[in-house]
């Protein structure tokens, strides 16, 4: 196995538990997709609280980026291992990243190379791209990373959302390149629910997104940082699409040395004050 993948069974900044949390995982099945779909039940989407009556200040949690922070918030509703099936309101509110990453930090736990992705999925609207986070697990049998579904696990969007077929989801890197090749229309990608945030500056963004996720910095669907606000505000030009050109490059060919290099660099990345 190559050092690079071995690299992803080991937790990250965000993927980390502690000794307490490790004991309340040791009931999860020994499965990868056993592990994914115990994942997919601690999480709720911020909407589907609202309509569940759930208290409207508990809509912060959706901002938790470790899932050490997020176990915190679930153990306080219910102390129970976290194999064990809960009711609606004992779920932590989250995102599709976090279904993502608490998946990706119980892989870990078990020694099982995985990593979050940041894209879209193109299953969603017909002829569309919308962002959302899945995550790969490395089968050593097959010398591949197979690509889930977390949220979704189940769910009929397409055949097997435990493993997905190619461009049934894009990475933000797989997805910049096809708009720059001219494969796709870069006004189809970006956010379900708003008319706003649409265009190659949302690729872009989740380009970044996703180098920084393959560096274990999974953050959050709306952080932003170096000169993605730029982007989004219509600010940059050749020069910064030759830049993303660079990343999703890397991130599509997974050479660790190229995406160490940009991981460090000035412009994309992580600031401090987002890395915790």
């Amino acid at each position: 196995m190559a050092d690079d993948v071995l690299n992803y069974s080991q937790p990250g900044p965000f993927t980390s538990l502690n000794v307490t949390q490790l004991k309340l995982i040791e009931g999860l099945p020994d499965n990868p997709i056993g592990i994914c779909a115990a994942a997919q039940s601690l999480v709720i989407q911020p909407a589907d609280a609202t309509a569940s009556g759930i208290a409207e200040d508990r809509l912060a949690e959706k901002n938790i980026r470790p899932v050490s922070e997020l176990i915190a918030v679930l153990t306080a509703l219910d102390p129970s291992p976290l194999h064990q099936a809960r009711t609606t309101d004992a779920r932590v509110i989250g995102t599709c990243r976090h279904f993502a990453t608490l998946a990706c930090a119980f892989l870990r736990a078990r020694g099982i190379p995985s990593r979050a992705r940041c894209g879209f999925g193109t299953y969603f609207l017909e002829g569309r791209g919308v962002d959302h986070w899945i995550i790969e697990f490395w089968d050593a049998d097959e010398r591949r990373w197979v690509r889930v579904d977390v949220e979704h696990l189940g769910k009929h969007y397409v055949e097997c959302t435990e493993d997905l077929a190619p461009g049934e989801f894009l990475t933000g890197g797989e997805a910049w390149l096809q708009y720059r090749q001219g494969l796709v229309d870069g006004q189809m990608f970006g956010v379900a629910g708003v008319d706003y945030a649409w265009g190659p500056a949302e690729i872009s963004g989740n380009t970044i997104r996703d180098l920084a996720a393959l560096g274990k910095r999974e953050m959050l669907p709306w952080d932003e940082w170096g000169r993605m606000t730029d982007a989004y505000e219509g600010k940059t030009g050749p020069d910064y699409d030759q830049l993303i050109d660079e990343v999703a490059d890397a991130c599509s060919k997974g050479e660790p040395l190229a995406l160490t290099r940009l991981f460090a660099s000035e412009e994309l990345a992580v600031p401090r004050h987002l890395d915790g």
